[in-house]
């Protein structure tokens, strides 16, 4: 089993999509309870949504369930939401706060360790190489980090959450042109959006988006009513996701002409 896929493209954008995997090696899948063994937190079918959206986009994808461990969390264990109910770098709970681990049966800091060097290490050296080719190539790259989560969990957040969540850690991992064209195109949607809301942008985001440096990162959580069920067995819905898809196009072919154009190149660097 391959840790990650990688799909180059030659545009400016790189599609992140860390949380799509259902991979659990079978020593691990054994020690889950019934909770755990539902895998219920996956970001169900994230390819498909995204599969042709935007020819030639770079597609980073992890195999890897983020029950084994999670791409989209500091390696270092650091809390991205410090004071709020979140998942940890190997989750000991769901979204729900529920246990997934038998009891007795939850990783080791070494297991941990040993988890960071197996999975997430692989995913992030291949993403950042991928946006370094990128942005050796255009000048800039995008990174459009692609998740997508049950519209209503309440350990994590109130209420329900807008279709189109939209983080850039409040305006710092990209030019505000990025963040302004995607917002704009969430909020003309009429499905309902927020930016900068609960979903500021994982460590992914924050890490790599690095505007000064030519990287431009920017998270998109999308809540799945938007293209499938919510509910076990998760099924695709081909009416639900013929919405949702033209907007998430469009915010891509945006962001591909926005990088080509040149008006976010770094001060001083050479188009």
């Amino acid at each position: 089993m391959q840790v990650f896929n990688v799909i180059q493209g030659d545009s400016p954008i790189v599609l992140g999509q860390p949380h799509g995997g259902t991979h659990v090696p079978d020593a691990i899948a054994a020690r889950f309870n019934v909770t755990g063994g539902g895998l219920a937190d996956t970001d169900w079918h994230i390819a498909r949504l995204y599969n042709g959206l935007q020819p030639g986009a770079t597609v980073v994808a992890s195999n890897v369930h983020r029950y084994v461990i999670d791409a989209n969390r500091d390696p270092a264990g650091v809390s991205l939401y410090p004071g709020q109910n979140t998942t940890t770098l190997v989750p000991l709970t769901d979204f729900d706060g529920q246990a997934i681990w038998t009891k007795g049966q939850e990783p080791s800091v070494d297991e941990i360790e040993a988890r960071r060097v197996a999975y997430h290490a692989p995913y992030h050296n291949a993403l950042q190489a991928e946006l370094e080719r990128v942005r050796a190539k255009h000048g800039v790259a995008i990174l459009f980090d692609c998740h997508s989560i049950r519209s209503n969990i309440p350990f994590l957040f109130e209420g329900e959450l807008p279709i189109f969540n939209t983080g850039t850690n409040q305006g710092t991992t990209c030019a505000p042109e990025i963040e302004t064209a995607v917002d704009t195109i969430a909020q003309s949607s009429g499905m309902g959006a927020v930016l900068n809301g609960r979903f500021k942008g994982g460590w992914t985001t924050r890490h790599y988006g690095q505007p000064d440096s030519g990287i431009h990162a920017i998270q998109m959580e999308i809540s799945q009513r938007a293209y499938m069920h919510e509910t076990p067995p998760w099924a695709w819905d081909d009416a639900r996701a013929a919405v949702s898809r033209p907007h998430l196009q469009k915010m891509l072919e945006t962001l591909n002409n926005l990088a080509l154009s040149g008006v976010i190149f770094p001060e001083g660097s050479k188009q």
